[in-house]
């Protein structure tokens, strides 16, 4: 591609690479108008800036071999997503050489980053910003978007840019339709429903059914026996009292009906007292206090991958330390900041 300034008379064709004020064309009426900057100039454009007094301007021109920027912007959306359905993404269309990617429905957006930043290291005019790997995003949420920095780049490196880099961004939607919240009490008194609130809205944004409310004393056995019995495909868990060791009652509990601890605690604050296991084949997740709030705390990184079948090994709780430190909440019995 050339870029430069040309006299005017040599322009025709080219793309404009600023905004300029031009003359009204003698076939409208009005005052002057702007030639937006990327437009390809023809001859009326030609006509209305040398009307307005300009002699030269600044312009980038094709050569052979170069793609425009939005067509290279779209050539390189659909080298990433070739198959918008099973990859969950929407491409949108082209202009000023952009193009932005988005999910088709709820759930974590997984990222190869490698392919991702080898795609980057091709050519500086060549860029795909993304949201972070395993971030939540709601259906029409956008996750990426590619900008070709130049009026056109080289096919070459456009080809070179999307070779390997197909699925390299993809949509997990989630693979569970209901849930079961068991919740305990320390007293006689049903706690509030501001924690059932919080959690039913955590699911619902992922199209999961939360079941019947069920409310039992905060003893192992009662506790075990509600975890046998609940309905849900993953089994959620928020204490009266704390959880504050691995053998504390609901981690027990959870042994008493049948199933396993994998992981209690986590580096990430708010979220600490969370704790991760399975019973009958089904995911269990004993949520920290902090849950009962729907600002963002450790849990809900544990239940969005857990709602969208990943994995989540004690390893990799242990990797969310690194980025885990998250917003204060005001409703945090010891803040931060106390001695």
């Amino acid at each position: 591609m050339k870029f430069g300034g040309v006299n005017l008379a040599d322009a025709e064709g080219a793309i404009l690479a600023h905004s300029m004020q031009a003359a009204q064309s003698p076939y409208d009426t009005g005052l002057c108008y702007r030639i937006a900057k990327g437009t390809t100039l023809n001859a009326q454009h030609m006509a209305d800036l040398a009307a307005e007094g300009h002699e030269t301007i600044t312009v980038a021109r094709l050569e052979a071999g170069d793609l425009h920027e939005d067509a290279a912007a779209l050539a390189l959306a659909r080298a990433l997503v070739p198959d918008e359905q099973s990859q969950g993404i929407r491409i949108s269309g082209a202009g000023a050489g952009r193009v932005n990617l988005y999910a088709l429905g709820a759930g974590l957006v997984r990222l190869d980053r490698a392919a991702l930043e080898a795609l980057n290291g091709i050519d500086p005019m060549i860029t795909i910003a993304t949201v972070p790997d395993y971030h939540r995003v709601d259906a029409d949420g956008m996750i990426a978007t590619i900008k070709i920095i130049a009026y056109g780049v080289a096919a070459a490196a456009l080809e070179q840019a999307g070779a390997g880099a197909a699925g390299a961004l993809r949509i997990l939607p989630p693979v569970f339709a209901t849930a079961s919240l068991i919740e305990t009490r320390v007293s006689r008194e049903i706690p509030p429903d501001k924690g059932r609130r919080s959690m039913a809205g955590r699911l619902h944004r992922m199209g999961v059914m939360l079941s019947d409310r069920v409310v039992v004393p905060h003893r192992e056995a009662e506790l075990a026996g509600a975890l046998a019995a609940a309905p849900g495909e993953v089994l959620l868990i928020l204490t009266g009292s704390a959880t504050s060791d691995p053998m504390d009652v609901a981690p027990q509990a959870l042994r008493q009906a049948g199933g396993s601890v994998t992981r209690f605690g986590m580096p990430v604050d708010p979220g600490n007292l969370l704790f991760l296991g399975e019973c009958q084949g089904r995911p269990v997740i004993g949520l920290p206090g902090c849950a009962r709030s729907p600002a963002l705390n450790g849990a809900d990184w544990v239940l969005e991958r857990v709602l969208c079948g990943c994995p989540v090994t004690s390893a990799d709780i242990a990797a969310m330390g690194v980025g885990g430190l998250l917003k204060e909440i005001p409703t945090r019995p010891m803040p931060r900041g106390s001695d």
